[in-house]
């Protein structure tokens, strides 16, 4: 193994040693398989290439002072696939198997865990796909599931720090009644030109308005969006935003600080508001947004250089239940001795 400079690794792909693999053939899911390759043979009908059906989680596992490792909310995470499953007729994983995938692939590759104290994480990428042809447009009688892991950095080079975000009016993520809410791939598809747009003109992110009126925030392309003001916790409610499981649990985190969650639709004009605001998801965890330009309107909203009190706090919380340094009193980590 390579000596790898753990504080500087980044966000993106690495090799590890193994993958876990699982097939939906014949109406039944098989036994998990370890392979060492990076490769999938895949017929050139298959579903996931013409018509996407293809859907994807992210979840992370940290080793804590105690040298214990601790994957956290690996059961949402695998809800979640299966609501994405049904979003675009695929075969659902059962739980068990998600589980065991999973558990399996980071003890595969337990030398892949960062140390505690490095600031990275095992990140774990499970997959699923349709393999079976068609060339009618409808769904495979054969999936492909499987789960490989990397270590990685913060997902915003800056790490814990305020950047800025940006909103285009001319660009939209997901429709309403849409797979918005769904973890597929055609919704990260869909940001790539506005966000490479964002990126070149400075700014971390784009934020979505609401693809009907315009008037309401949706999400940010990776990430949930939320505000703070008057002890507040506040996050947008749509069906054309992705349920972070990040953001669930900063919702819980807020309501033990003592804040006040409301989950709901929030104008634009709100922006203008709130004491601090920030994106939330697996890679990112918190990104604190320091101001949103809307570049349609030529308005800026200001929250400072700085990470607010609120913002730090939940993040603080957060990492430290998934380092295992903050008692787990939700019971979200499974722990891996």
């Amino acid at each position: 193994m390579e000596n790898i400079d753990w504080k500087n690794i980044g966000f993106g792909y690495k090799k590890t040693e193994y993958n876990v693999r699982c097939y939906y053939r014949d109406g039944q899911w098989g036994e998990l398989e370890v392979s060492s390759s990076e490769m999938i043979p895949i017929h050139m009908a298959a579903t996931t290439l013409h018509y996407g059906q293809e859907a994807f989680e992210g979840l992370k596992a940290f080793k804590g002072p105690d040298g214990k490792v601790r994957i956290f909310r690996l059961e949402e995470n695998g809800k979640r696939l299966q609501s994405s499953s049904d979003g675009i007729m695929m075969e659902r994983v059962p739980l068990d198997i998600f589980k065991n995938a999973i558990i399996k692939a980071v003890e595969l590759n337990s030398k892949w865990v960062p140390p505690y104290g490095s600031g990275a994480s095992l990140y774990i990428r499970p997959l699923l796909i349709g393999t079976g042809p068609q060339i009618g447009v409808k769904p495979a009688d054969e999936y492909l599931f499987m789960v490989f892991v990397m270590p990685v950095g913060p997902y915003f080079k800056e790490g814990f720090k305020p950047t800025d975000y940006v909103i285009y009016r001319h660009f939209d993520r997901a429709a309403p009644q849409g797979t918005g809410k769904y973890k597929v791939g055609g919704n990260y598809a869909a940001s790539l030109v506005a966000g490479h747009k964002a990126h070149a003109e400075g700014y971390s992110a784009v934020l979505y308005l609401d693809s009907r009126e315009k008037k309401y925030i949706d999400e940010c392309g990776p990430a949930n969006f939320f505000g703070i003001k008057d002890n507040k916790f506040i996050t947008p409610e749509s069906d054309s935003i992705l349920p972070s499981i990040t953001n669930k649990s900063l919702q819980q985190i807020a309501t033990d600080l003592g804040l006040e969650v409301e989950r709901r639709r929030v104008a634009v004009e709100e922006l203008a508001t709130f004491e601090e605001a920030g994106a939330c998801g697996t890679a990112a965890v918190i990104s604190p947004i320091r101001k949103i330009v809307d570049a349609d309107e030529n308005l800026e909203y200001v929250y400072g250089d700085d990470p607010g009190k609120w913002s730090l706090k939940l993040y603080e919380t957060l990492q430290g239940i998934q380092y295992g340094t903050i008692e787990d009193k939700h019971n979200w980590n499974t722990v891996i001795e």
